[in-house]
């Protein structure tokens, strides 16, 4: 692997996780607060595992996939004054 391309990955896979911390701190806010009774819903419900896995996993995609947009379209920023 060239040190260009590793660069490229780190550079990606540190937008990512700071999305998906992101995703990890809404969702668990979500589900502690209770926001439109959503825990409790899931709480009552019998597929109540699978709620939870596919909310943390959209939000996880959806994030990440944001943070990482953001992180390219800021590479070109001119940053003098």
């Amino acid at each position: 692997m060239k040190p260009f391309e590793k660069a490229a990955i780190l550079f990606l896979l540190k937008h990512l996780l700071s999305g998906i911390a992101g995703a990890v701190v809404l969702g668990t806010g979500l589900l502690w607060f209770d926001v439109a009774r959503l825990a409790t819903l899931i709480g009552n419900s019998e597929y109540g595992l699978v709620a939870i896995v596919m909310l943390y996993g959209s939000l996880m995609l959806t994030f990440g996939s944001v943070a990482m947009g953001i992180g390219i379209m800021a590479l070109n920023e001119d940053t003098r004054p």
